[in-house]
């Protein structure tokens, strides 16, 4: 596996498969898939927030570009069974001069996953955090560093972290302890315009 992913992800470079997926309905799919396995349209249906006949059509579409298969059949053969093809996916904007209409593309996509990211930060603070226990509360929240480093310094940092990350994305299951639950890890890089930044240190 490339070093630089390590954690299995689909590339998407395609920027008409970026557009698909700036849209809530699929990337609450999509997710729904990667998290917690295979599932039909109906069951899919009321937690993304759509019609069965209407997610159905979106996983056509993500089938498409082959974000998601079918999966092997469940007990009622009668329904078909979706999956996800990768744990996760990455994408980056493309840089060419005549790259706009993947630019454009990448920051839809990219506007979706932060409104997305928003959401489930506001569920979890309002639904999820007053039924932690005490050790699982103390160990979450959030922080908000800013550093000053080169672009090289900035992918050695993100390398380090997938690095770290990794085996525990690709721990099979019955290789987990006890006690284990899901953990949600939001990574944020965003490095600042020159004209934002103060006079060289980090804010």
């Amino acid at each position: 596996m490339d070093s630089s992913n390590r954690l299995g992800d689909i590339e998407v470079t395609d920027p008409k498969a970026m557009r698909a997926l700036a849209h809530p309905v699929r990337l609450a799919i999509l997710e729904r898939l990667q998290r917690h396995g295979p599932a039909t349209a109906t069951q899919l249906a009321p937690e993304v927030g759509a019609t069965p006949s209407v997610a159905s059509w979106h996983l056509r579409h993500l089938a498409g570009f082959g974000l998601v298969r079918d999966a092997e059949p469940g007990p009622d053969r009668r329904q078909r069974r979706w999956e996800a093809v990768a744990r996760g996916f990455r994408f980056e904007a493309p840089v060419g001069p005549d790259d706009g209409e993947g630019r454009a593309a990448a920051r839809a996509l990219s506007r979706e996953m932060f409104l997305r990211g928003e959401s489930a930060a506001n569920r979890w603070v309002d639904d999820t955090a007053p039924l932690l226990d005490p050790d699982w509360l103390r160990l979450s929240g959030l922080a908000n560093t800013g550093i000053v480093v080169s672009a090289d310094e900035l992918a050695a940092i993100e390398e380090e972290m997938e690095r770290i990350v990794a085996p525990y994305v690709l721990r099979d299951p019955s290789a987990r302890p006890a006690g284990v639950r899901g953990v949600r890890l939001l990574r944020y890089f965003l490095p600042e315009h020159i004209e934002e930044q103060s006079s060289g240190t980090a804010s």
